[in-house]
């Protein structure tokens, strides 16, 4: 991970936010340990009570478990409970967006998909 910061949120969310990334992307499979605390703060030149508050966020989101005396880890089943709250956060909260912007411009359907299918073979 790296610490590029952005001043529109919380440094814990945006750490927050960059295991999530690394859990859904496989960077970080289910089982596996989470760096310390300690490590994590150190890396990214943060405060450990904001590395702390980050990894607390994913505990009660149920992605992560604390195992007393051995560390944080990723829970079973946490990439697909991550996939299904991201694609439910994209339909409800982009696609309208992203849909009205295509109405707007006045894409056809067989513009988009040409235009996707060409982007994919490049």
């Amino acid at each position: 991970m790296t610490p590029d910061w952005t001043d529109d949120q919380p440094i814990y969310r945006q750490l927050k936010d960059k295991v999530v990334t690394a859990i859904m992307e496989g960077a970080l499979p289910e089982g596996e340990a989470l760096p310390s605390v300690r490590n994590v703060a150190t890396d990214l030149q943060i405060n450990p009570f904001t590395a702390s508050k980050a990894y607390q966020e994913l505990v009660m989101e149920g992605f992560v478990e604390k195992r007393r005396g051995l560390g944080m880890f990723v829970v079973d089943g946490a990439r697909r409970k991550i996939l299904d709250a991201e694609r439910t956060r994209f339909m409800e909260k982009e696609w309208p967006r992203v849909l009205k912007t295509i109405k707007r411009l006045g894409f056809s359907a067989d513009e988009l998909l040409k235009n996707s299918l060409s982007q994919e073979g490049s």
